[in-house]
């Protein structure tokens, strides 16, 4: 799916997030505390035609799972569940 800033929610607006981001060499790419915008999502901007490892934390619930950045690949990912 791609994402369309007017018109997608997400859950959890204004909340802060553990972020973790590796790349598929091991590199980190991200890790740091963010906080969502009003629109609930997390706003990422990643090289493309590449592969990576991202963990999100809030609130003692985690996430993790693989996203990649090639041509036919959503931008909008909205699979990632905390638990």
């Amino acid at each position: 799916m791609n994402h369309s800033l007017t018109g997608c929610q997400g859950e959890l607006a204004n909340k802060e997030f553990k972020l973790y981001i590796e790349d598929e060499d091991g590199n980190v790419i991200r890790d740091e505390m963010v906080k969502t915008p009003a629109n609930g999502f997390i706003d990422l901007w990643l090289p493309r035609d590449k592969s990576y490892q991202i963990k999100i934390e809030h609130e003692g619930k985690k996430v993790e799972q693989e996203i990649s950045t090639f041509e036919k690949d959503p931008t909008c990912i909205t699979t990632m569940q905390l638990m």
